[in-house]
């Protein structure tokens, strides 16, 4: 038995707990317990509309903006990936510094609606849409960010997504988030592609 005291403050214990729960994949270090989870036949898209009472923890796997075009956005990435930017209407060089690791592969982070791939705990994913402008949503956000959902509807299998009913933890899964931006162009380029074959 040890019978020496921590000397290590209760708040620095509780911010080092909540650091490891944020950066960590949901599927391995939550209970996926069901009413914490999805509903199994979330993606019944005969059920028109159902409400998860929740709360419900989610994880982000991707994030689209719903207002640009896939060309935009890659034309977006491709002007980042030369240090280019916009500042209203004129064009910028931007620098990217050590401090800053996105800045040269994000893209701007307004517009929206926004349409977000999310997982539970479970491993269930969902697509959820952002009705409302939610603060902190956008392309800048990082994979793996944490969501809670609490009273949300689900329509057609599709979480739609309101301040009042979504709630952002925070968090970032640094392998996803660097895989994520690293495919991005690749994803929507053969997205683009694959509509032009129709």
């Amino acid at each position: 038995m040890d019978t020496q005291k921590s000397t290590t403050p209760l708040p620095a214990l509780t911010q080092t707990a909540s650091f490891r729960l944020l950066s960590s994949d949901i599927t391995t270090t939550l209970s996926a317990d069901a009413p914490h989870c999805l509903p199994l036949d979330i993606h019944n898209s005969e059920v028109k509309e159902r409400r998860l009472l929740g709360p419900l923890v989610l994880q982000l796997l991707g994030i689209e903006d719903m207002s640009k075009s896939r060309w935009e956005q890659v034309e977006a990435i491709e002007a980042l990936e030369r240090g280019e930017g916009t500042k209203g209407r004129e064009i910028i060089r931007v620098t990217s510094t050590a401090d800053d690791d996105d800045s040269g592969t994000t893209v701007n982070k307004s517009g929206g609606p926004h349409k977000l791939s999310l997982q539970d705990a479970r491993g269930t994913k969902v697509f959820g849409i952002e009705l409302q402008e939610i603060k902190g949503v956008g392309l800048g956000m990082s994979i793996g960010c944490k969501f809670v959902l609490k009273n949300a509807v689900v329509a057609r299998g599709v979480v739609l997504m309101e301040p009042t009913n979504s709630a952002i933890l925070g968090g970032k899964i640094e392998a996803w988030h660097k895989a994520w931006k690293e495919n991005r162009k690749v994803e929507l380029k053969a997205a683009i592609e694959a509509n032009e074959r129709r």
